[in-house]
């Protein structure tokens, strides 16, 4: 006679996720354990893990025909999350636990061959899709738990071992409710870890540009010799941003998990995420990808937050320009043979150059060693198309002694405020279009009424436009940059002096190189 029974488990393409029917099927036969419905290499080695674990935690599989099918079939799976998930149905299967128990709860979790239950990667996109999906109860390991009980509405029980998670459902059948771990409240992140823009000395421009930037969720670029203060005030930048929301932090912290970056987490960290991957970094590193699974790269990590790459001109130039197609859409899209996965990357680019290879030749052409085509290959990765999307380019100077004695600039705490009465403005004018800052209002929208500013503000872009010298993408970039200018200034629109510095804003020396 032969016996079915199912739990559920998540499979994730990227940060989404499909729930999955594992069902257990025993019947007579020679002693075999199959495995259906597009398990990878790792989900398909799962029997070998499953039937030792079971022997270590003293309930082992009776010798029988196993199959178990992980539905709906046509979708891919892959990882060893789905190993608990396995083990549960085949015991509930051969009635070792009661099948109508499990049968609505989802299981997440690698199985060790001494039964222990192992953390895995994206668990917390996993349990928002089953919250979603109308799932009330999760099972996780317990490296995991943390992070799963950052979704509201689900219970989550943390087991160490499939030993213990099966005496737990034996008391739950006699009516004793599974434990729960001990809850982590939530958190505004390591705020006093945070570094303030009052160590950065002198650099006023920079520091102003880096506050435009901030408000109006411009990216930037940083221009100027070593020492000066580049990666100080890139750093600082996420200490003026104003704090994620919970659906922001949610995302933020899902793409992470994925990442494998959140095992310890303990509270929603709500200050945003700042990523500045080394100038050795691969496209794949960068964009995402992989051989065996699809992982999220740094611009997806950098997700409502900061990508800082210094030294900017040493990538390669094929990483540089994947930034491109981000930019604009706020995603990036991998295509495999059997699925297309999609990371949002809704990032604020920071770029950070030396004026030549050597790192002398801004101001002080003496003392620069490089050729002149040494310079032009140097500055030749950073192309127009990628340069026309970075709406702000600053020149940092090298900081004069009069400044040391200057004392210390405004805090972050004082400049954060001001960017927080900036954004909160911007919101109110784009809040019925769903745009919550102005570099995330489209160009259209600015060019028509009731947005489009008078014929005599705008009479120096469209100069420019006219004699090629402004492309349109870039056209409309100044004018968000000129929005924002308005909004730290109290105005309601921004005037022809705004709309000029906004211009001045996008014609770095450093850029013109």
């Amino acid at each position: 006679m032969s016996t079915v029974a199912r739990t559920r488990a998540v499979s994730l393409s990227g940060i989404e996720g499909s729930m999955v029917e594992v069902e257990a099927h025993m019947s007579q036969g020679l002693p075999h354990f199959s495995l259906t419905g597009l398990p990878d290499k790792a989900c398909g080695q799962a029997p070998d893990r499953v039937i030792p674990a079971a022997v270590s935690s003293g309930v082992p599989i009776v010798s029988r025909r196993v199959t178990v099918n992980l539905s709906p079939a046509a979708i891919p799976k892959a990882g060893t999350g789905f190993d608990l998930a396995i083990a549960i149905a085949v015991l509930a299967a051969q009635r070792a636990v009661s099948a109508a128990l499990v049968a609505p709860i989802v299981h997440l979790g690698e199985l060790g061959l001494d039964g222990q239950i192992r953390s895995v990667r994206g668990v917390l996109p996993a349990v928002m899709h089953a919250a979603a999906a109308g799932v009330r109860t999760v099972v996780v390991p317990v490296e995991n738990a943390a992070e799963a009980q950052l979704v509201q509405g689900v219970r989550v029980h943390a087991a160490p071992d499939l030993r213990t998670l099966l005496s737990w459902y034996s008391a739950a059948a006699a009516g004793v409710p599974l434990p729960t771990p001990a809850a982590h409240r939530a958190t505004d992140g390591q705020v006093a870890a945070l570094k303030d823009l009052a160590d950065v000395v002198g650099q006023h421009q920079a520091r102003a540009a880096l506050e435009v930037a901030a408000t109006g969720g411009h990216h930037l670029l940083l221009g100027g010799p070593p020492g000066v203060g580049k990666t100080m005030l890139a750093e600082r930048l996420v200490g003026i941003l104003p704090r994620l929301s919970r659906d922001q932090a949610l995302q933020s912290l899902a793409v992470r998990s994925l990442a494998g970056g959140v095992a310890a987490a303990e509270g929603l960290d709500r200050v945003p995420p700042f990523v500045a991957p080394h100038h050795s970094a691969s496209v794949p590193s960068i964009v995402g990808g992989g051989s065996s699974s699809v992982l999220p790269g740094a611009i997806s990590r950098a997700h409502h937050g900061v990508l800082f790459l210094d030294e900017a001109a040493e990538f390669p130039s094929s990483v540089l320009q994947t930034l491109r197609q981000p930019l604009e859409s706020g995603e990036v899209v991998i295509a495999r043979a059997r699925q297309v996965i999609r990371y949002p990357s809704r990032f604020l680019l920071v770029l950070a150059t030396n004026p030549c290879p050597c790192g002398h030749g801004h101001g002080k052409a003496a003392d620069c060693s490089c050729r002149p085509q040494a310079i032009r290959s140097y500055f030749a990765k950073l192309s127009g198309p990628l340069l026309d999307r970075v709406d702000i380019r600053v020149d940092v100077p090298s900081v004069p002694t009069s400044a040391l004695a200057g004392g210390a600039g405004e805090s972050s705490a004082v400049v954060a405020a001001r960017v927080r009465n900036g954004r909160a403005a911007a919101a109110i004018r784009w809040a019925e279009f769903g745009f919550a800052c102005n570099g995330e209002a489209p160009g259209p929208l600015l060019r028509r009424s009731p947005f489009r500013l008078a014929a005599t503000s705008t009479m120096r872009l469209e100069q420019l436009l006219d004699r090629g010298q402004l492309s349109l993408r870039g056209y409309d970039r100044a004018l968000r940059v000129a929005w924002t200018l308005a909004d730290l200034a109290g105005r309601s629109v921004p005037t022809r002096e705004d709309v000029e510095t906004a211009l001045g804003l996008r014609a770095s020396s450093m850029a013109a190189a």
